[in-house]
C-alpha cells in the first residue's frame, strides 16, 4: 500500500487542495451576509466534504481499476435501480425528485453517481475492439442503447443537466474509441437536421409546446429556452438570474471588486450563487483576472488527466479518462457559459468549486479512479488469462 500511495500524483492533489482554498472562501462570501438566499454556514460543510471527498479518492486511487470494470454492469445496473427508486423514495428539491434524504442532514443524488457508472461501462464496451475501427451493430448501437436508458430516467426526474451529461459523456468516448467518420459524419447530420428542425417546431409552435410540457409539469423547460434564445423578450421571472449574473460580472471588470464586498450584486440578488452560479462570484470579487487563473488551474488539471490517459498501459484505462475529461470539460463550459448568456440554464455545477456533496464526492472519486489508472499501469492485468 506504501508502494501504491507514492505513486499518487500529488500535483493534482496540490490543486485539490487549492480548489477546497477557494472554494471553501467563495462558499463563505457567499453566504456569510446573505439572507435572502443563502443557508449559513456552508463552508464548514465544504470543509468535512472535502475531508471525506480526499478519503474516497485515495481509497479508489488504491483499487486496481480493471477489478472495478470488471463488473461494471453489476454497478450498472445497480445505478438504474437507484435511478428509478429515487422516483419512489426521493426527495424534491428545486422542482427535480432526485435525492435520496440520508442522516445528519446528508442527502444523495444518483445522477451524479450514474456518470461515473456510465464511464466504467462504456469504456468497458470500448476495450473490447481493442483499438478497432467500431462495428455499428457490436459497439455504436449497444453502447448507445447503454446510455439512452439513464437518459431517459434522468431527463423525467427532470434533470435536463444530468441527462445531456451522459451524452456528451458518449460522444467523447466514442469518438477515442475510434468511431468510423462515416459514423461521425451521419451523427452530425442528424444532429445539426435536429436542431434546426426543434428551433423551426420551437419558434412556429411555441404556445402548444409550452402548453404540453406545462402538462407534465415542465413548463420551466420552455421559459429557460426563451432566455436563453431571447433574453429580452423571455418572462423577466426567468432570465431575472441571467441579468443579474451578467450584471454581477460585469461589474467584476479586470481584478475585481475585491473580497467579501459588502453590497455585492450576487450575495442581494442572485439565487444559490454559493452553488450552481457561483462562478459570478468569482467573476465579481477576483474579475477577469481572477476568473483566468480558475480556468488556467482547470487546464492543468485536464492536462494532468489527458497526459494519464496516454501513459495508460490499457485501452480500458485511456477510455475511463477520456469518459472523465469529457465530463468535466463540459461541466466547467456548461456552468460558465450558462452564466455568461452563451449556453442554456441547466443545474449543472462548477467541478470542485460549487458547494455539493454528492456531486464532489463523485468528482473526488473520478479522480481516484484516475489515479488508479496511473498506479496499476505496470502492474499485471489480474484478468489477462481470463
Amino acid at each position: 500500500m506504501l508502494a501504491k500511495l507514492k505513486k499518487l500524483d500529488w500535483i493534482t492533489l496540490l490543486i485539490l487542495m487549492l480548489f477546497m482554498v477557494v472554494s471553501t472562501l467563495i462558499i463563505y462570501s457567499a453566504t456569510i451576509d446573505n439572507q435572502q438566499f443563502g443557508p449559513q454556514r456552508l463552508y464548514y460543510d465544504n470543509v468535512r466534504n472535502y475531508i471525506l471527498g480526499f478519503v474516497v479518492l485515495i481509497c479508489a486511487a488504491l483499487i486496481d481499476y480493471r477489478w472495478v470494470a470488471k463488473f461494471s454492469i453489476l454497478f450498472y445496473g445497480l445505478g438504474i435501480i437507484l435511478l428509478i427508486a429515487v422516483f419512489f423514495f426521493g426527495s424534491e428539491i428545486n422542482g427535480a425528485k432526485g435525492w435520496f434524504k440520508l442522516p445528519m442532514g446528508l442527502s444523495f443524488q444518483p445522477a451524479e453517481l450514474m456518470k461515473l457508472l456510465l464511464i466504467l461501462m462504456v469504456a468497458k464496451m470500448l476495450s473490447r475492439s481493442d483499438g478497432e475501427k467500431l462495428s455499428t451493430v457490436r459497439d455504436v448501437l449497444p453502447i448507445g442503447v447503454i446510455v439512452l436508458i439513464p437518459f431517459v430516467i434522468v431527463l423525467m426526474q427532470p434533470d435536463l443537466g444530468n441527462a445531456i451529461i451522459y451524452l456528451v459523456i458518449m460522444l467523447g468516448m466514442l469518438w477515442i474509441g475510434n468511431i468510423k467518420y462515416s459514423h461521425v459524419l451521419i451523427g452530425l447530420a442528424i444532429i445539426i437536421a435536429g436542431v434546426i428542425l426543434a428551433i423551426n417546431l420551437y419558434t412556429n409552435f411555441h404556445d402548444e409546446i409550452k402548453q404540453i410540457l406545462s402538462n407534465y409539469g415542465k413548463g420551466h423547460w420552455v421559459a429557460r429556452i426563451d432566455t436563453f434564445l431571447d433574453p429580452d423578450k423571455a418572462d423577466p421571472n426567468a432570465s431575472y438570474q441571467l441579468r443579474k449574473s451578467m450584471t454581477a460580472i460585469g461589474s467584476g471588470r479586470f481584478s475585481g471588486d475585491g473580497f467579501l464586498k459588502g453590497n455585492s450584486v450576487h450575495n442581494n440578488y442572485i439565487p444559490y450563487v454559493y452553488s450552481d452560479a457561483i462562478f459570478v462570484a468569482i467573476a465579481e470579487e477576483f474579475g477577469f483576472l481572477g476568473s483566468s487563473i480558475i480556468l488556467l488551474i482547470y487546464f492543468l488539471l485536464l492536462y494532468r488527466m489527458i497526459i494519464a490517459s496516454i501513459h495508460s498501459s490499457t485501452f480500458l484505462g485511456s477510455y475511463i479518462i477520456i469518459g472523465i475529461v469529457s465530463m468535466f470539460v463540459f461541466q466547467i463550459f456548461q456552468n460558465i457559459g450558462m452564466l455568461l448568456g452563451i449556453m442554456p440554464i441547466t443545474g449543472i455545477t462548477l467541478p470542485f468549486i460549487s458547494y455539493g456533496g454528492t456531486s464532489l464526492l463523485m468528482n473526488m472519486m473520478a479522480l481516484g479512479i484516475v489515479m488508479s489508472v496511473q498506479i496499476h499501469r505496470d502492474k499485471e492485468d489480474p484478468f489477462a488469462l481470463t
